[in-house]
């Protein structure tokens, strides 16, 4: 069992009777999904307020923002977990699932963008771009290959990974007011994310080739 398993099973153990009450009020996994992609809105917003108005507290602004990612991950896990327990899979779901996922990253990683290129930090803006784009192909590469009938799950740098460390990198930016602390998450995202998306076209190359 790798770690993701491991933490994974640990977290169910912790969500399970919530999800039991879900089911039991009638609730859906498209609205949790929903509701998780509107908490990153919301994260997301908070990074462009910080950005453009520069209030005191602005650092700490980023740290609440980081706080929401991290809880808005936790209705990511949610809309899977009941969709099972409640026996609500859906083809539709899963679309809606993925697509969410998609716009909630790019709304976050686009808000801590701006913060660094409105307060003068280019060098970490244009990481956090290539973060964005990193992330998308990421996601990209794995649906063209299960398009073509290939299981694309290698790399070190996927959805759940991308978004702790966007998370606690925003969360102690705000603890410690120092935007190296956010500037270093986005880096290894930047570099990572895209060397996992090369990975997985190279896992890919490998297979149609033994075909």
């Amino acid at each position: 069992m790798n770690y993701r398993d491991f933490l994974q099973k640990a977290i169910y153990r912790i969500i399970n009777p919530l999800i039991k009450g879900m089911i039991k009020v009638g609730i859906t996994p498209n609205i949790i999904t929903t509701i998780g992609f509107l908490l990153n809105i919301v994260a997301a917003g908070i990074f462009v307020y910080a950005a453009a108005y520069k209030p005191e507290n602005s650092l700490t602004l980023i740290g609440w923002g980081g706080f929401i990612i991290l809880f808005a991950g936790l209705f990511d896990m949610m809309d899977g977990r009941l969709a099972r327990m409640g026996n609500m899979s859906s083809t539709f779901g899963a679309l809606w699932d993925s697509t969410l996922d998609r716009y909630s990253e790019l709304f976050t990683l686009f808000g801590i963008a701006i913060y660094f290129l409105l307060d003068g930090w280019i060098g970490s803006g244009v990481v956090t771009f290539l973060a964005m784009v990193g992330s998308v192909m990421v996601s990209y590469v794995r649906a063209r290959a299960e398009g073509i009938g290939i299981e694309c799950k290698v790399g070190f740098m996927q959805r759940p990974e991308r978004v702790v460390a966007t998370s606690i990198g925003a969360i102690f930016c705000g603890i410690y007011a120092n935007l190296w602390v956010l500037s270093v998450p986005m880096m290894l995202i930047a570099v990572l994310a895209n060397i996992t998306a090369f990975w997985r076209v190279w896992h890919c190359y490998k297979q149609l080739k033994g075909r």
